[in-house]
């Protein structure tokens, strides 16, 4: 076979890996070479059309990245088939090394390398490197260390191996950068370092491997983590830090033992405003080397906080702060302390990466919260106190008075939700101002769900500081298989670091002027968890907290706002003030019935609303749906043959989704518009370019698809007809994704590998594919 027939996989096998591995080269394989190393996710967006939530082919995988040692990346390569030129990779292969921060990109096309060097050891960026002559694994790490300035005394820590772990946790690009250059930082003498990265993207599994690599480098030899709730630390213990074994301890009760050497324990547990209980001053000054503050921000970041006052005492030790809001104002500042961060990794970043869920806003207003409430002179409260005369406005509903029916109308709301959308078991947390606001809530949702509470009382549980079972109602809240509970109503003890890796619902009824408060509040549905069908949440916002999206501050817009009116569904349809509110309390909210007066004799009622669509800056659509992806598609595709074009290159097809993703445009809204039953193309073709609506099903049925499943028998043609109906009935567009055969249909056909071998392999797999698609789409 001709050099010029092979495909870019054949060029890998027979050209590239052979001229890494050779002899003069001697780049191990199994673990210096990684193949396919994927750097993003395909992204997932809440407007899923078809049975997709995720966009096909948007994200990101480097052909190979070359490892010092596993997850000390130092190079990339990008290949291209022999029709291509040497060099025609390196923009893609520079565009990952940047996401990798490493210093050298290489493409190739199987005749040679052509490298870029940042590194600044080489007289020339870039240059053409011979197959037979490509660089060894110690001169490119040579060549990386002068990069990232580390010193032949520092290179022991900064090489220093990482915890292997198990192939289901392998870290990620950004948790390989974070951790890498932590460590970097340590072994190069920065005493402070600051981490910032974004709920649920591994804050504390990225912890684990730098405490384990300084701790293995002896770098350091007692370790002293902090963190200010029980639950954190608990789950911290049981899940990433479980390798550190019998090394590690958990300081309870006041108690401690000096034997261990790596410690975990809540600040407010060693610290008091009595001399004897800061029992920290049980260990000498220069007891720990290493001390880290997780969740750095929460109420810790002045220099009176407690934290402060520990890491002031061990001064001596290097210090590691994690958050994923640092926190910065006029008083209290994170980054005072710390420094600048060495690393970060925002909300919008996760999102775009696909590693974080993205999620819709429904705003619900009622009268009295936009009007005010003005109860008259001589006014008692249901209780017989005297209601002072003046207009009380939203700030005041909840913490100085009850409007008794406001409450029963935001769980009437909630429930309308969890009902319309067919999804009553949905982890759903509702965030109110105080314990007696977060107990009224959680009366009027037994009201509302008395059929299932009914069933088990444990639907729905104030999980609050005050209760003695807030611990474990909070574990079993958070645990992937526990069913109950299902509703959480809280004040405080949820807002952060709590590991809810399933909530689907966020309600906010609590007043929130702290951007770090806000983020952290949205950051308990952030999470993605496939397996179980979550791949976004959905906020309900009654408290116009939402408003801090337009905060320039703000790092990761909604995808959509809804603002139902009165007699309007709850669920936000498939289609079409910058005042912050005022600060809210940093003491815990412990509101008692004495602190307020109750009003039970005033209606509430919806307020009118409207629906507001975002862009991925978070800029807002004015135009209408179809007008305005009109507008964008025609930015991307000169015509409708361009767009054919691009809809058949799978690679070319997944840019497109994601640039009219970013852009705000929804498929789902389109199908919304135009009705079901049609393939994502054709809603495009017509939006963008006035083509007929052509029904999958009919699309399916052509004379064309019929020619391409003859040249197939047996098995082959089996699975194309497989194929063929997904398409057909349920929407299944990424036909050569291979994760669907291992469903339905296919699962009874035989093994994802049986079938690739019925057509030969891979290759020719999605060759047979791609044909189907071109009769699929054969606008004549």
């Amino acid at each position: 076979m001709k050099k010029k027939d092979l495909s870019e996989r054949d060029i890998t096998t027979k050209y590239v890996l052979p001229a890494l591995t050779r002899a003069s080269s001697g780049w191990d394989v199994r673990l210096q070479i990684r193949e396919e190393f994927t750097l993003t996710a395909d992204r997932v967006t809440t407007k899923g059309h078809g049975g997709q939530n995720r966009i096909p082919k948007t994200g990101k995988r480097a052909d190979i990245v070359l490892f010092y040692k596993p997850n000390l990346p130092i190079a990339v390569i990008e290949v291209k088939d022999n029709n291509h030129a040497v060099g025609a990779g390196m923009q893609q292969a520079l565009a990952y090394a940047k996401l990798l921060d490493v210093p050298l990109a290489y493409s190739t096309n199987g005749d040679a390398f052509l490298e870029h060097d940042l590194s600044g050891t080489s007289k020339t960026i870039e240059r053409e490197v011979p197959l037979d002559r490509f660089p060894t694994p110690d001169e490119l790490w040579r060549r990386y260390c002068a990069y990232r300035k580390i010193s032949p005394a520092e290179e022991a820590v900064a090489a220093q191996d990482w915890y292997p772990g198990t192939e289901d946790k392998r870290p990620r690009y950004y948790q390989i950068k974070a951790v890498n250059l932590t460590v970097e930082a340590i072994a190069k003498g920065q005493s402070r370092v600051l981490l910032v990265m974004a709920t649920g993207t591994g804050k504390t599994f990225t912890a684990f491997q730098i405490i384990w690599r300084l701790w293995k480098a002896g770098v350091t030899k007692r370790v002293l983590f902090l963190a200010d709730r029980n639950i954190l630390v608990d789950q911290t213990r049981n899940n990433d830090f479980q390798p550190l074994g019998k090394a590690l301890t958990k300081i309870t009760n006041r108690k401690v033992d000096k034997s261990f050497e790596i410690y975990m324990a809540l600040y407010q547990g060693v610290t008091g405003s009595e001399e004897e209980k800061n029992i920290y001053k049980q260990f000498s000054p220069g007891f720990f080397d290493l001390v880290i503050v997780d969740e750095c921000h929460r109420g810790s970041a002045a220099e009176d906080s407690a934290w402060r006052e520990i890491l002031e005492y061990f001064k001596s030790a290097r210090q590691i702060g994690l958050t994923a809001t640092p926190k910065e104002t006029e008083t209290v500042s994170n980054i005072d302390y710390f420094g600048e961060p060495v690393f970060t990794y925002s909300l919008r970043e996760g999102i775009e990466d696909g590693y974080l869920a993205p999620y819709k806003v429904i705003r619900v207003e009622f009268d009295k919260d936009l009007e005010g409430y003005t109860p008259g002179k001589g006014k008692f409260d249901k209780y017989g106190q005297l209601v002072q005369d003046r207009t009380y406005t939203r700030k005041d509903f909840d913490r100085t008075l009850v409007l008794e029916k406001r409450t029963p109308l935001v769980a009437r709301k909630v429930t309308e939700y969890l009902k319309q959308t067919g999804d009553r078991f949905a982890k759903t947390i509702v965030f109110c101002e105080d314990t007696e606001h977060a107990a009224r809530m959680r009366s009027a949702l037994v009201q509302e769900n008395a059929d299932l509470c009914l069933e088990n009382d444990r639907y729905v549980r104030k999980i609050t500081g005050d209760e003695p079972t807030a611990d474990q109602d909070a574990y079993d809240f958070t645990t992937l298989d526990s069913r109950y509970p299902v509703i959480a109503t809280t004040s405080k003890l949820l807002t952060t670091g709590v590991d809810t890796q399933t909530c689907k619902l966020i309600v906010i009824d609590q007043e929130i002027g702290s951007m770090t408060e806000f983020k952290q509040i949205i950051g308990r549905g952030t999470r993605l968890r496939d397996e179980y069908g979550k791949f976004w949440f959905t906020i309900m916002d009654f408290r116009g907290a939402t408003r801090h999206f337009e905060d320039e501050k703000f790092d990761g817009p909604p995808e959509q706002i809804y603002e139902p009116k009165e007699g309007d569904p709850i669920v936000p349809p498939e289609a079409d003030d910058k005042d912050a509110p005022p600060p809210s309390p940093s003491s815990p909210r412990r509101g008692t019935s004495r602190d307020k007066v109750f009003i039970d004799d005033e209606d509430v009622r919806v307020h009118r609303q409207d629906v507001q669509r975002y862009d991925a800056t978070g800029k807002r659509i004015e135009a209408p749906v179809e007008e305005h992806a009109r507008a964008v598609l025609l930015g991307v595709c000169k015509s409708r043959k361009d767009l054919r074009r691009l809809w058949l290159a799978v690679e070319e097809r997944g840019k497109l989704l994601g640039v009219l993703e970013q852009q705000g445009v929804s498929t789902g809204d389109l199908a919304a518009k135009y009705g079901e039953g049609y393939a994502t193309y054709d809603l495009l073709a017509h939006a963008g370019f006035g083509a007929s609506l052509v029904p999958r099903r009919e699309r399916a049925k052509n004379a064309r698809v019929e020619q391409v499943l003859t040249r197939h028998q047996g098995l082959p043609r089996k699975v194309l007809e497989g194929l063929l109906a997904k398409f057909a009935e349920e929407g299944l567009e990424a036909l050569d994704d291979t994760a669907q055969l291992k469903l339905r249909p296919f699962d009874k056909m035989g093994t994802v590998v049986e079938l690739l071998r019925a057509f030969g392999d891979r290759t020719k797999f999605e060759k047979a594919v791609a044909a189907l698609e071109g009769a699929l789409y054969d606008d004549a």
